[in-house]
């Protein structure tokens, strides 16, 4: 029995011993990243990018947006930031008898529109493929969550997309055109993918509208 505590004291200690020294070593990295951001020794980059995409699918919305990006260089070829944009949604029905098929003018107890305003805020993770100098290719993740401005609903043909949180995913890829000598400025041209999706929504008898978007994005980087 003193054997069996024994080495269950000595496995404990162990452990707790090498716990220890991943945390130290977490922490010694985490600050090994922090400094240089506030140093200065990473390289700052800022983006700005226009947008439009259509709508997919049977319920949909067109996008035209301006969003920026702010963030670090954490080495040539990856970028990591935070942004928020300004785009507007507008829904592209076919089924023009909405309200009066339902009965009602407003859904359930919100009013509606076809056009709105939304705020999309997300990370943002770019990475870029090639010599910088010349033209290159990029990809680049947008992920985070966006809202519509007001409390209409934007009214879709089975149903509306809220004024609730929605997941917002967008996914772009293209190529990254350098502008002067020092290739830190350049010119950014892509295809994109958005996603917008949430449990607040409606769609008939549930709350999983989902819309999905195809279209361009042209950018400029500093």
């Amino acid at each position: 029995m003193k054997r069996i505590l024994s080495l269950v004291l000595g496995l404990t200690l162990l452990s707790a011993s090498a716990a220890h020294a991943q945390y130290y070593e977490i922490a010694n990295q985490l600050t090994g990243l922090i400094r240089p951001a506030l140093s200065g020794a990473f390289n700052y980059k800022g983006y700005v990018e226009l947008s439009g995409t259509a709508g997919v699918g049977h319920d949909r919305a067109n996008f035209i947006g301006i969003s920026t990006s702010q963030g670090f260089k954490y080495s040539s070829w990856f970028f990591m930031g935070a942004g928020i944009g300004l785009d507007v949604a507008m829904a592209n029905q076919t089924n023009l008898n909405y309200s009066g098929d339902y009965g009602y003018p407003d859904y359930l107890g919100h009013s509606t529109t076809k056009t709105k305003v939304m705020i999309p805020v997300f990370s943002d993770f770019r990475f870029t493929i090639g010599d910088q100098t010349a033209t290159s290719f990029f990809i680049d993740l947008k992920i985070g969550a966006a809202w519509l401005m007001g409390s209409d609903y934007l009214r879709m043909d089975r149903g509306c997309l809220t004024d609730g949180t929605q997941f917002y995913f967008k996914p772009s890829a293209g190529v990254r055109i350098p502008i002067g000598n020092d290739n830190r400025r350049a010119v950014n041209i892509g295809l994109t993918y958005q996603l917008l999706t949430s449990n607040n929504n409606y769609y008939w008898h549930s709350n999983s509208l989902t819309l999905s978007n195809i279209g361009a994005t042209i950018g400029f980087e500093w």
